[in-house]
């Protein structure tokens, strides 16, 4: 069970890392406005495309891998012996 966790930590805390590095970079327009959550650049060129599309890919990627490891495993472990011990 704590390796599952573990998994799910870091999963957590490397890609929310990636994704407040890039959030900073292209969604903070002033440090006295909004930051890290301001509006995307108006007219991005193709590599700020990329990056604007893994920043969004990180954000899910922490949120549904924390809970994969930390809901949906361990549940799934829970109904697998429920059904075996019967």
């Amino acid at each position: 069970m704590a390796d599952e966790f573990a998994k799910g930590l870091g999963i957590l805390t490397g890609a929310g890392l990636m994704w407040m590095v890039f959030a900073g970079w292209f969604n903070t327009p002033s440090f006295e406005e909004q930051q890290l959550s301001g509006p995307d650049p108006a007219n991005p060129d193709m590599y700020t495309t990329i990056a604007l599309e893994l920043k969004d890919a990180l954000f899910w990627f922490a949120i549904l891998g924390a809970l994969t490891f930390w809901v949906i495993i361990p549940v799934g472990r829970e109904l697998y012996a429920a059904y075996g011990a019967e």
